[in-house]
C-alpha cells in the first residue's frame, strides 16, 4: 500500500513540474488561425456560482458559420486549455485539429465548467466535491449552448465530450429534451455506467485527500459510484442514445488499462479494487459504452498522455480519436442554419 502512495505522490510531482510551462501556453495571446483561451468580447458572461467566477473557455468572433458549431466539454478535474494549475486542458488542441481541417474559428467553442482548478491547491478533495458534480455543471451547459446558438445563429450544435463531460451533456439533453438541438454527441470514455474509484476498500487510495477524497459519500461518488446511483438509473433508463441525436462512442477497449473503470495499472497510477461505493464487487470495464451508439475501441492510448501516461487521459489527445470524431461529424447531413430533418 505504501508503494502505491509513493507512486501516486510521484505522479503529483510530475504534474506540478509541467505546470509552469503549460501555464505560459494558457496565458499567451493566440494569433489568427489558432484556437484561443477566451470568449469573444460580446459573448454573454456565464457565471459559475459555486466558484464565484465566470466560466472559462474559448470561442471566436471571426469567421462565418456554415458547419454545425462544435462544443468541446472536458472531464472532471480538467480545463478547456492548460492553466496555471492544470497541465492538461487538451480540448483546445482538439478544437485546433478541427480548425486545421476546415472548420472556421466561430464554429469551435469550449466550456470550462469547473474553473481553472486552482481551488484544488487549497483543498484537493474539491475533486470529488459538489462543485465538480453533474448537477452543478448542467445549468452552465444549458446557458452556454443557448449562448452559442444565439451568437452564431445556428439551429443546432455538435458536442465532443470527454469523461464527465459525456454524462453532463447527456443529463442536460435529458432534462431539457434538447435532442433536436444536438445533432451529434461524440462520447469519449465517459462514465455512463459508473466509476471504480469510489469504494470503501482500504486499497482504494482515491478516498484519501491526496487522491481527491472520492469516498463513497462524496458528491461525485453519489452520482457515479455505482451503476445504479439515482443519476445513472434515471439517465440510462430513459434510453442511452435517444434520437434524433447521433452518437459515437470512442473508448479504451474493455479489458485494457483505464484508471476510471478497471483495476489494471494505468500509466503511473496503480489499480484499485473492482468494487462499487457500496463495497460490492462490480465490473465497470464496459462503463464507457452506450447501447445503440457507433463504437470505436482503442488500445495503447497511454502514449498520448505526456504527464501520467494514462489511457483515460491519453485517449483525448490521440490522433485516432480526433480523426474519428472529425470524420463522424463530417459524414452527418445538415448545415448550421438547418433544423433537424
Amino acid at each position: 500500500m505504501l508503494a502505491k502512495h509513493i507512486r501516486f505522490a510521484a505522479a503529483v510531482v510530475v504534474l506540478l513540474q509541467v505546470c509552469a510551462v503549460d501555464a505560459a501556453l494558457a496565458d499567451s495571446t493566440s494569433p489568427s488561425g489558432q484556437v484561443g483561451t477566451t470568449f469573444p468580447a460580446h459573448f454573454p458572461v456565464i457565471r459559475n456560482f459555486y466558484l464565484g467566477k465566470p466560466v472559462i473557455g474559448f470561442g471566436s468572433e471571426s469567421g462565418r458559420v456554415t458547419r454545425v458549431p462544435v462544443i468541446f466539454l472536458h472531464g472532471n478535474n480538467d480545463t478547456p486549455f492548460p492553466t496555471a494549475c492544470n497541465p492538461f486542458g487538451r480540448m483546445q488542441a482538439f478544437a485546433q485539429f478541427f480548425l486545421d481541417h476546415g472548420y472556421q474559428p466561430r464554429e469551435l467553442w469550449g466550456l470550462g465548467y469547473q474553473g481553472d482548478q486552482c481551488d484544488l491547491a487549497q483543498d484537493n478533495t474539491h475533486r470529488s466535491g459538489v462543485a465538480h458534480t453533474t448537477a452543478v455543471a448542467v445549468p452552465m451547459l444549458r446557458q452556454f449552448v443557448q449562448a452559442v446558438l444565439d451568437f452564431t445563429g445556428a439551429k443546432r450544435v455538435d458536442i465532443v465530450a470527454h469523461s464527465l463531460g459525456v454524462t453532463v451533456a447527456r443529463e442536460w439533453m435529458l432534462q431539457d429534451n434538447t435532442y433536436r438541438k444536438v445533432r451529434a454527441l461524440v462520447a469519449i470514455d465517459g462514465p455512463n455506467h459508473g466509476i471504480i474509484d469510489c469504494s470503501p476498500n482500504p486499497a482504494n487510495f482515491y478516498q484519501l485527500a491526496s487522491g481527491g477524497g472520492f469516498t463513497p459519500s462524496s458528491a461525485v461518488c453519489n452520482e457515479y459510484g455505482s451503476d445504479h446511483t439515482q443519476l445513472l438509473t434515471v439517465l440510462n433508463a430513459a434510453g442511452e442514445t435517444p434520437g434524433p441525436t447521433r452518437y459515437l462512442v470512442i473508448r479504451n477497449k474493455p479489458g485494457t488499462p483505464d484508471f476510471v473503470y478497471n483495476s489494471l495499472q494505468d500509466g503511473v497510477l496503480p489499480g484499485v479494487p473492482a468494487e462499487d461505493r457500496d463495497g460490492n464487487a462490480h465490473d465497470f470495464t464496459a462503463s464507457a459504452g452506450l447501447a445503440g451508439a457507433d463504437t470505436i475501441d482503442l488500445v495503447g492510448q497511454g502514449q498520448y498522455d505526456p504527464v501520467l501516461s494514462t489511457t483515460h487521459l491519453g485517449i483525448l489527445n490521440s490522433p485516432d480519436t480526433r480523426n474519428a470524431a472529425l470524420q463522424f461529424l463530417a459524414r452527418l447531413p445538415g448545415r448550421a442554419d438547418q433544423d433537424d430533418q
